[in-house]
């Protein structure tokens, strides 16, 4: 029965509040713990709950941006924050953007009124003890204070990071494939690639290899000249960022001196360009990003340049000159662990039997992200405790893609916004950028309507509106 289960949530941010509502809606007694009312962060300057530290914003709503398909599936399958964010819009053109003051109230306001929902006010040193009828949800964000990230870290082995270090990722039907070539450094011969169908053959890329930019020593000479001199994102107070060599960042590296990115990651060393049958002056390397190889990731050029900083210089590399960004690079405070080692699909610590993470600390970015990270793990979890099948988001949806990055086996995890390139691709490979997202948008929401149907979900919670103090 589940009278005899109570789930302690960690956490009333955005991951810990859906969670929160997910198994309460379910009949699962839920006590939820937010310490900042006795200790704030130095990011957070309200007392409520999910406070929106960054941007008011949940970015795009429109179907063929990745982030629009994640809210649709979220709002359709009942969730808690679309609809306190439905609440509390207010007018941002094409985006979602919410009043703050409205939406961390209208939450918290339904949360401490639900019967199922204990709130308790306290900060947490440590993991909560976990047994079957009392399972843990840690939703503690990127800025989880610092005795529990110790915890955590313990538990995990040593497997949690503490900062970001985030390179750019492009879309592959962007990049001028006429002035690029594949080859791994050292490999066997060189291939150039010609048209976007050559860039989508992920069995002709091979797990190694690479595509090249190449660039002749005036142009490079240039380039690290304007990375010197970029505008960089401004440090935050709380973010007190110390970096370490392996991970730099790329304009950091050219403040050092015009070589230093040569002997970096733009080195040219064990490849030739089949163009001229000579080693380039220097590369910049592209590594894909997904199995088909729609996305690839600019290898090495982690960076806290401002997003229009980047795309201006960034579109200095041969081939990327009308690149499009699927995510910019950055390098920022974030605590997370490395999911696809220490958690299991429902998001449970391997060797931490019934404690779960949720949300950013798993390794995902955004306030979206978030919400739908708490989502399926509460869900997860709710269906284990009421005896019924798991029902897994399908991978062709923007929250199974989400989930497929937490599973997806990679040394150099780094957390990630939702992206198109989760997703399986599209099988018409020739479709143009816009109707391929609509087609694999189309796709998911097929997909996650037949998920709903065994998934049964909750109604989503209906709030007096609250109106700004």
């Amino acid at each position: 029965m589940t009278n005899d289960y109570c789930v302690t949530i960690v956490g009333a941010g955005l991951a810990g509040c859906e969670a929160a509502y997910q198994l309460a809606a379910r009949g699962i007694r839920v006590e939820l713990i937010e310490g900042k009312r006795v200790q704030r962060t130095p990011a957070q300057h309200l007392d409520g709950f999910c406070e929106l530290v960054c941007s008011n914003s949940m970015r795009g709503a429109a179907l063929v941006n990745a982030i629009g398909l994640l809210k649709h599936e979220l709002r359709e399958a009942g969730s808690l924050i679309l609809a306190a964010a439905d609440v509390a819009k207010v007018p941002a053109g094409g985006a979602l953007a919410v009043d703050r003051e409205v939406f961390s109230r209208v939450i918290e306001a339904y949360l401490a009124a639900h019967p199922l929902v204990t709130i308790r006010h306290e900060v947490v040193a440590s993991i909560p003890e976990a047994s079957e009828t009392r399972p843990v949800i840690v939703a503690t964000g990127p800025l989880t204070g610092d005795a529990l990230a110790a915890d955590i870290e313990r538990m995990t082995g040593g497997r949690l990071a503490y900062y970001d270090a985030i390179a750019p990722i492009i879309a592959a039907d962007s990049i001028d494939w006429s002035r690029v070539f594949k080859q791994s450094r050292w490999g066997k011969g060189a291939e150039p690639v010609d048209g976007v169908e050559a860039s989508l053959d992920a069995d002709a890329l091979g797990d190694e290899a690479y595509v090249n930019c190449p660039m002749d020593q005036e142009l490079y000479e240039r380039f690290v000249a304007e990375l010197a001199g970029a505008r960089q994102v401004e440090e935050r107070p709380f973010e007190k960022i110390r970096y370490f060599e392996g991970c730099l960042p790329v304009e950091v590296m050219a403040e050092r001196g015009v070589q230093t990115l040569s002997f970096g990651p733009m080195k040219p060393v064990g490849l030739t360009d089949p163009r001229t049958g000579r080693r380039p002056y220097a590369v910049v390397q592209l590594r894909p990003e997904d199995v088909a190889a729609t996305a690839y990731n600019l290898v090495g050029f982690q960076t806290r340049m401002p997003h229009p900083e980047q795309a201006r210089i960034f579109k200095m590399i041969p081939g990327l000159e009308d690149a499009e960004f699927l995510r910019f690079g950055t390098i920022h405070r974030n605590t997370f662990v490395h999911a696809p080692e220490v958690l299991d699909e429902t998001m449970q610590l391997k060797n931490a039997p019934n404690v779960y993470l949720a949300g950013q600390i798993t390794g995902v970015e955004g306030y979206v992200e978030s919400a739908a990270g708490g989502f399926v793990c509460a869900m997860l979890l709710a269906q284990k405790i009421l005896g019924e099948p798991l029902t897994m988001p399908p991978d062709t949806t923007a929250m199974g893609g989400l989930m497929g990055h937490l599973r997806k086996s990679n040394p150099d995890y780094q957390p990630s916004n939702v992206t198109w390139a989760m997703m399986p691709p599209h099988p018409n490979r020739r479709l143009k950028k816009r109707d391929r997202y609509a087609a694999l948008s189309e796709v998911a929401l097929a997909a996650a309507a037949a998920w709903r149907v065994v998934l049964k979900p909750v109604p989503p919670p209906s709030f007096d509106v609250v109106q700004p103090a």
